[in-house]
């Protein structure tokens, strides 16, 4: 299976990185992202490259799935696009707040109720209650993976360790095959999208690509959780999970519209301290490797002393890069 899988990751990035070659004209001329406040881009960039990214992820991950004889569940597939069509308008023309959400959480709520109901994380709780708080954190990681892509590179940094953890452990039998066909194939579509994407970016993903994206990557954490790994579901994500959670509740706190555009994320407050942009970047990308080796290890090991410690050190190392990030770096000693 490793060998299959491999093959098809390098698919998707092939095929992503020439969809997104061929339409950078196109998404030049009518999709340009303009400064704004929450920008850390100085000059019009196109966006709209994570068209190429979830065209490359459904078709390698479903070419796949037919040989394997599975199926990617058709309801993923359907809320995917819609989510991507979503944002694709939004990237357009921005859509009112109230809209941009009910219409999340349609795609969202369709992929957590249309499950099995056999698929649960805590077997003692109604059924009902459980996928209602799953619906409401499925929308809350969709929007953070949004709220996050607001640096190049920034969301290959974070999908790319994710993605192939999971790769390794469908192959171990740790995660349902339609979720590693997905986490394996969205792995090399954003290897694919990262040469465009890399420090200056000539293309963004746009919101066409970075919600899709939270609800596919989000899909196969729930499955992982599924899979009775809460604590690998957790770790996995810890930094992003982490950082918009604390901005979301730092700017409801000091009354400020958390809906409206900012950059007071604490990878954004990095590159105004002094930090360069692939630093910033370098040391997400380190820290989730960590988290996903810790990840890694709470399966392997299968012992709650052991949950115990990773997720208490994959805590650790995030508050140490969050509060890194929030200091501002010491100017160079002049000679």
């Amino acid at each position: 299976m490793l060998a299959l899988a491999l093959l098809a990751l390098a698919a998707s990035a092939v095929l992503s990185a020439l969809i997104t070659r061929i339409s950078r004209p196109l998404l030049q001329r009518y999709a340009l992202a303009r400064p704004n406040a929450r920008s850390s881009h100085r000059i019009p960039t196109p966006q709209g490259a994570g068209i190429a990214v979830i065209a490359a992820t459904l078709a390698v991950a479903s070419t796949w799935a037919v040989w394997a004889n599975t199926a990617i569940p058709p309801i993923l597939v359907g809320a995917t696009l819609f989510i991507a069509l979503v944002g694709f308008a939004d990237d357009i023309r921005p859509l009112p707040v109230v809209v941009r959400l009910v219409l999340q959480a349609a795609s969202i709520g369709a992929v957590v109720f249309a499950a099995p109901d056999d698929l649960r994380i805590f077997a003692n709780w109604p059924l009902g209650l459980e996928r209602a708080l799953l619906l409401f954190a499925g929308l809350w990681f969709v929007n953070l993976v949004n709220f996050m892509d607001g640096l190049d590179l920034m969301t290959v940094s974070e999908v790319v360790p994710i993605t192939a953890a999971m790769l390794l452990l469908g192959w171990i039998g740790e995660l349902s095959l339609p979720a590693t066909l997905v986490a394996t194939t969205l792995c090399g579509a954003m290897i694919g999208f990262a040469p465009f994407n890399r420090p200056v970016a000539k293309v963004f993903l746009g919101d066409v690509g970075s919600l899709p994206i939270g609800l596919l990557l989000g899909w196969c954490l729930l499955h992982l959780a599924w899979h009775q790994h809460l604590a690998a579901a957790l770790l996995l994500p810890a930094y992003y999970l982490a950082d918009a959670t604390v901005t979301l509740f730092r700017r409801v706190a000091r009354r400020e519209p958390f809906w409206a555009a900012h950059r007071t994320h604490f990878y954004q407050r990095a590159t105004d301290h002094g930090f360069g942009v692939e630093r910033v970047v370098s040391e997400v990308f380190t820290l989730n490797l960590l988290l996903a080796a810790l990840a890694l290890l709470t399966i392997a090991a299968n012992s709650t002393v052991v949950t115990v410690l990773a997720g208490l050190s994959g805590a650790g190392a995030v508050v140490f890069l969050l509060q890194r990030f929030a200091r501002k770096r010491a100017a160079p000693k002049q000679r």
